[in-house]
């Protein structure tokens, strides 16, 4: 008598095993929904059905199949790690190289909520341009927070240009960035600081991030590579679960940012 396959190997080494499995995490399904679900035949169903009916993953009542309590304990911690793998997977060449310092623990576990993002990059004749569709977007959103720890001249014009709309703006600055801010724009720095919806906050520590900006419109996530040089590539999503998350680091940045405000024409930090 062979010994039992393992878990382990039951449910990761084949595919059509776990996708069984997802599909019956909402619940009974019938042979027959099962076959059209995966698009197979009897023949190729019965057996893997059969192998996690033996290892008590799943269920028969009658003509139907369901999780046990077992099969839904995995199931339920399968597809977070699931949704990990897919998104490290869908742009390997991009976290490969990247540094996840700059992102904290409770972040780093949640990683599969930016699965819907995609990479943009600059090409070669517009490098040092802001990307047109951050620009569009961030022009047409109601709402802003942004932290950034490297400076890009262009977003003083554009900040400016949201303040005037009445955006609802809060800032976060690393402090190279911010003494740039005000020793090479002072006016515009005098200008931007002085709208009542508009916040500015200097980040006192050395950031591993080079930035994220989230409105009601989109997020963009800009992550240090792990080599000294700055690459121009950042995440960017419109959908709900990845604006949650930059919410989130945005606030946990926030924590640390001490307020800045401007009385008489003098910064006072």
């Amino acid at each position: 008598m062979g010994s039992k396959i393992g878990l382990m190997e039951l449910v990761f080494r084949s595919e059509r095993r776990r996708t069984l499995l997802i599909y019956l995490k909402d619940g009974p399904r019938s042979i027959d929904e099962i076959q059209e679900h995966l698009s197979v035949d009897s023949v190729s169903i019965l057996p893997q059905l059969k192998r996690l009916k033996d290892r008590e993953l799943i269920i028969q009542k009658g003509h139907t199949y369901e999780l046990s309590i077992m099969g839904k304990a995995i199931v339920d911690k399968m597809l977070p790690l699931l949704g990990t793998l897919e998104v490290f997977e869908d742009n390997f060449d991009y976290w490969s190289r990247r540094s996840f310092d700059g992102i904290p623990f409770f972040l780093r576990s949640r990683i599969l909520e930016l699965k819907s993002c995609k990479i943009i990059r600059p090409d070669l004749s517009h490098m040092f341009e802001l990307d047109p569709k951050f620009v569009e977007n961030l022009l047409l959103s109601r709402q802003v927070i942004s932290f950034s720890s490297y400076f890009h001249p262009s977003l003083v014009s554009l900040y400016l240009e949201i303040a005037k709309k009445e955006t609802q703006t809060s800032l976060i600055l690393t402090e190279p960035v911010l003494k740039r801010f005000k020793a090479d724009y002072s006016e515009s720095f005098q200008t931007l600081a002085q709208f009542e919806h508009v916040s500015l906050s200097l980040f006192p520590k050395n950031s591993k991030l080079a930035g994220v900006t989230v409105t009601d419109r989109f997020f963009l996530l800009t992550i240090l590579p792990q080599v000294k040089f700055f690459e121009h590539e950042s995440l960017f999503s419109s959908e709900p679960q990845a604006l949650k998350w930059g919410t989130d680091l945005f606030s946990y940045l926030q924590k640390e940012a001490v307020p800045v405000s401007v009385k008489t024409n003098a910064i006072i930090l």
